[in-house]
């Protein structure tokens, strides 16, 4: 991926990991393994829905005003991508799932979300609590990159690419 216009921390294969609230946490799992994830509708995501598909992670919050804006460049790349092997899901630190819908229904996002084992997920990719943290997984389960913070529209639009990356 070309450079982005902001600072990125990018993970190098099996050997890169990012410390968690300043501790280092272990190599992050490449290629990623896939757990089955319930989304916030009450449908199920299965591990078997990534095979040969691309992901664009987003860690966020509803009460955290960074992730509002950011959200709608990850709402934009979701309606993008649409029908290509790129998948983009959100991964809310909310506890209640009625705050989450309501929050989505009132900016219009669309994007599938989850709040099962976020913290979970973030420890087996290795990340800080920083939100928003956007990760790349390719379409063949590498850990590509995870960018902590808000991101520019452009970049968040430019993470398409991954659909088409092997």
């Amino acid at each position: 991926m070309p450079a982005l216009r902001r600072r990125s921390l990018l993970l190098a294969g099996a050997a890169g990991a990012l410390p968690a609230w300043g501790q280092q946490v272990g190599p992050v799992e490449n290629p990623f393994a896939w757990p089955d994830l319930q989304l916030i509708d009450g449908s199920v995501l299965p591990a078997s829905a990534w095979r040969d598909t691309a992901a664009v992670l987003v860690f966020w919050a509803t009460h955290c005003p960074f992730c509002l804006r950011h959200n709608a460049h990850v709402e934009k790349l979701h309606r993008a991508v649409a029908g290509r092997r790129l998948r983009v899901l959100g991964l809310s630190s909310d506890r209640d799932p009625a705050v989450v819908q309501r929050y989505l229904r009132q900016h219009g996002y669309s994007f599938p979300v989850s709040l099962v084992d976020t913290e979970a997920l973030r420890l087996r990719l290795a990340l800080r609590r920083t939100i928003p943290t956007t990760v790349g997984i390719s379409r063949s389960g590498r850990v590509g990159l995870a960018l902590p913070g808000e991101m520019f529209e452009e970049d968040v639009l430019g993470m398409a690419r991954l659909a088409d990356a092997g």
